[in-house]
């Protein structure tokens, strides 16, 4: 029987298999890991929304199946949003869908607009679905710079110019993950432009909007005028409300690709449980000191970790958004990669992380670790990895060396 399938013939082995294999194996010999590799946020939603799902849950209507492009009073919630946030106005009936999340979201539309063979232009590293989304629908990808600079649009002119068939999808995400650059609304302006110039569709990943460290709040591609002709977003309430199982999103902006997205998803699912959908509008109705909290909450454990794990005589870059640090693999063992290092951090100092290079090939050289523990445990990893690194030889400061430099 011939189980070499097409769609599965295009993907890899899945890179960070092998480093949660020896993860779980080492937490069943009763090891204590610090677990920094999956963006799996640690905290609850706020009360008043755990109710409102406890009291449609109760209700014996509540639980047939549901609108697969989301009920109505939750398109109406996420168009408020944008107009609150971003100064955006959405019609919740043609421009905004609920997704099972922004990843099953950004998946089935790749599976709604892309045919075999076409190109699709993203960034390199990104998050796998950013690729994989397309590769599985039969794409080809053509990687671009994950940092928003003029290398970025020095390469948008290349690809275009000299990619046959010509690409006909710009995929991008600002916070990014796993990189943690962000973009101003000047790049964003950029993009429409050069997308409306050669008619690409522009997918917009936007689900760590609210989670920035400086002054100034992440903008939306879609406050640049004439975006919604080229652009689609995706934001999700996984991080923000600290709702990731609960698997909700959204993608708004071009009436086109929201149908299409739409129709696609009305062959496959009936939508979220009715009770999730209601405690949804909660949230993103009702107060939202929580999105501060959570905001701040990241931004202490991440300069805790930045502190932390310089001490150990690990340099980690400081982020100015998103929950993730992207770290380069201290030099004097640059020479392990990406994959080797991850796993003797996991062995020797029980930290886990992400390597690099499953984030593309553009990720060698570089780990990304999640601010999903407290601070108390990111201290304790930063000790572990400091005791991790002078076994291997590795010079670690004192702290008077580091105040001279």
């Amino acid at each position: 029987m011939n189980d070499d399938f097409y769609r599965i013939r295009r993907l890899p082995p899945y890179v960070f298999a092998e480093v949660n294999a020896m993860k779980a194996a080492a937490r069943s010999a009763g090891q204590d890991i610090v677990d920094l590799g999956m963006g799996n946020p640690d905290g609850a939603p706020a009360p008043h929304v755990i109710e409102k799902l406890v009291e449609v849950a109760r209700d014996p209507n509540a639980h047939g199946y549901s609108a697969s492009r989301g009920i109505a009073g939750l398109r109406k919630a996420q168009a408020g949003y944008y107009a609150r946030r971003f100064g955006v106005e959405l019609d919740p009936e043609s421009e905004v869908v609920v997704t099972l999340g922004s990843k099953e979201g950004l998946a089935n539309l790749a599976q709604a607009i892309t045919a075999p063979g076409d190109v699709v232009l993203a960034p390199n590293p990104s998050y796998p679905i950013h690729t994989f989304g397309f590769i599985i629908a039969g794409a080809a990808i053509r990687s671009i710079p994950a940092a928003p600079g003029p290398d970025f649009f020095r390469r948008l002119e290349h690809a275009v110019a000299y990619t046959v068939p010509k690409p006909s999808v710009l995929v991008m995400g600002y916070p990014s993950n796993p990189t943690a650059y962000v973009a101003d609304l000047a790049f964003y302006e950029e993009v429409v432009r050069f997308a409306r110039k050669h008619k690409l569709w522009v997918i917009s990943d936007l689900a760590y909007s609210e989670i920035y460290f400086g002054d100034t709040p992440t903008p939306s591609i879609l406050q640049v005028p004439g975006a919604r002709d080229v652009a689609i977003e995706f934001t999700s309430m996984s991080k923000t409300y600290s709702m990731a199982g609960w698997r909700m999103g959204f993608a708004v902006g071009n009436r086109t690709l929201i149908a299409a997205l739409t129709r696609v998803k009305s062959y496959l699912d009936y939508g979220a449980f009715t009770p999730i959908q209601a405690a949804a509008v909660a949230a993103i109705n009702g107060p939202q000191d929580i999105v501060e909290a959570n905001r701040q909450l990241y931004k202490r454990r991440r300069d805790v970790m930045v502190e932390s794990f310089g001490r150990a005589g690990w340099e980690i870059p400081s982020p100015e958004a998103s929950m993730f640090a992207w770290a380069p693999i201290p030099p004097a063992l640059a020479h392990l990669g990406s994959m080797e290092f991850s796993k003797q951090l996991l062995t020797h100092a029980q930290v886990a992380v992400a390597p690099g290079v499953g984030f593309g090939e553009e990720g060698e050289g570089y780990v990304r670790l999640a601010l999903v523990e407290n601070e108390h445990r990111l201290r304790q990893a930063a000790r572990n990895v400091k005791r991790y690194l002078q076994q291997m030889g590795v010079n670690v400061p004192t702290l008077r060396q580091r105040r001279a430099v």
